[in-house]
């Protein structure tokens, strides 16, 4: 059964399917006819070419004029391993112009680059769903491995883009390419959080999280514009669930003794801190809600939980005019992966839970069972920056959280600072040393402990939450 959540209630394609305007890359022509249209970097539409009829039109009954390739026959890779039977990448002319439309960050129109011509992006009637975790194995997709890049055809000039994401920018004269979701191969996306600022406001972030770096060189300070910069939707999975958790554990109390000593002949007393532990057990319950996890690994998974907090509550439902103009990176970690790393997450919060009900003054967590119930996800698309700034001949690359401004990535580190630091570090131990020494605590003194000043409780408890 197909997830009434998403559009796509049909079967999903059980092998490559045909691109429109022609065969697979690497498939032979049927009927001698060139595939798609013009060849890239050959002549314009429209007119013949050397030699030869006229793109698209039979050939005479033969091979191509020239005769094969030089070596033998042409090769070509293997065809894409997942081609969708519908490859035509969706484009917005502009109204005013007849140019394109790109989304415009910061807003809910889609804009023209050239004219300024504004168009509102309608609200449909899509809304954003939590979908039950245990109908994932029900809903329409192609496993990873088994989907190749997609193969995109221009519908401004006719050209075909070969890529792995799921949107671009045509390779030949920049046109927004939107593939279909319910073509893609992959879940749809239920939910997308639109860029709120353009790229040059990336410099602006830029220029204060350099500014802020301790340890950097001093001329990193002066580094405030980015080399390149691409706006990019990373996927990420989002997870709720119920959890009961019984864990056990010990709880440990605090006590203090008097502890006499001898101090240059002089008899002395001071108090020592002690812990007993007493057995412990109970049991929490949390909900999780929205826990985040990426989708994808083209970008380091740690970097991009920097990013966070993400505003998931501004998200709008998933449509393709959000991705107008911009890049967006299909997910190369299924949902399944990603609630293993979700639990992870939430393993940490439960642990917590269960020192806080442990009470006392110190804790030991020993074991946790944790049973998930209600469990729920949903695919989102959050805006990242990936841009790079140049430093010292190198180039560092940042990530920019297309909401927040915050920054995330890599930095050079000044070793001179490093060196000076490191110093005032030692002569910072050295006076405590030397102070310590002169008060003669380590190497003068002999113990003996005396009365315990301080009540202990000798009962187990067990504590339900």
């Amino acid at each position: 059964m197909t997830n009434p959540n998403y559009p796509h209630n049909g079967p999903m394609p059980t092998g490559p399917g045909p691109v429109p305007g022609g065969p697979m890359p690497g498939a032979p022509v049927p009927g001698g006819t060139l595939p798609g249209g013009p060849m890239a970097g050959g002549p314009m539409p429209g007119g013949p070419m050397p030699g030869g009829p006229m793109p698209g039109a039979p050939m005479p009954g033969g091979p191509m004029p020239g005769g094969p390739m030089p070596g033998g026959p042409a090769q070509s890779g293997p065809p894409p391993a997942f081609a969708p039977d519908n490859t035509a990448a969706t484009t917005y002319p502009c109204g005013g112009c007849g140019a394109r439309l790109e989304f415009a960050p910061g807003s809910t129109a889609m804009q023209c680059p050239y004219c300024g011509y504004r168009q509102e992006i309608t609200a449909g009637d899509r809304q954003i769903h939590e979908i039950a975790f245990a109908d994932l194995t029900n809903l329409a997709r192609k496993p990873i491995a088994t989907i190749g890049q997609y193969v995109f055809k221009c519908q401004r000039c006719g050209a075909t883009t070969e890529t792995n994401e799921t949107a671009s920018l045509c390779q030949f004269c920049g046109a927004p390419l939107v593939i279909d979701a319910n073509a893609s191969g992959q879940l749809v996306p239920e939910g997308v959080l639109p860029f709120q600022f353009d790229k040059g406001a990336v410099s602006t972030h830029l220029k204060k999280w350099t500014n802020s770096r301790w340890f950097a060189p001093n001329a990193l300070k002066k580094v405030g514009t980015a080399e390149s910069t691409k706006s990019t939707y990373i996927p990420h999975w989002t997870y709720d669930s119920q959890t009961d958790t019984v864990y056990s554990g010990q709880r440990g109390e605090h006590y203090w003794v008097t502890e006499t000593y001898y101090d240059n002949g002089q008899r002395k007393t001071r108090q020592v801190r002690r812990t007993r532990w007493y057995p412990a057990g109970g049991r929490v319950d949390r909900f999780f809600d929205d826990v985040l996890v990426p989708g994808s690994t083209q970008l380091p998974p740690k970097e991009l939980d920097r990013l966070a907090p993400w505003p998931l509550e501004q998200a709008e439902p998933y449509q393709p005019q959000f991705l107008a103009g911009h890049f967006a990176l299909r997910y190369d970690i299924e949902a399944e992966t990603g609630f293993e790393e979700a639990k992870r997450r939430m393993a940490t919060v439960i642990e917590d839970d269960c020192r806080h009900d442990i009470g006392g003054d110190e804790q030991r967590v020993q074991s946790m069972n944790t049973q998930h119930r209600d469990v729920t996800f949903k695919l989102m698309l959050l805006p990242v920056w990936v841009a790079t700034y140049v430093y010292g001949g190198k180039n560092w690359r940042i990530l920019v959280n297309g909401r927040t401004g915050e920054v995330q990535g890599e930095r050079p580190y000044s070793k001179v600072k490093i060196a000076i630091a490191a110093i005032l570090a030692l002569i910072v131990i050295a006076a405590i040393v030397y102070f310590v020494a002169i008060r003669g605590h380590s190497t003068s003194s002999s113990h003996s402990v005396s009365t315990t000043h301080s009540t202990s409780h000798h009962t187990t408890p067990t504590h339900h939450r």
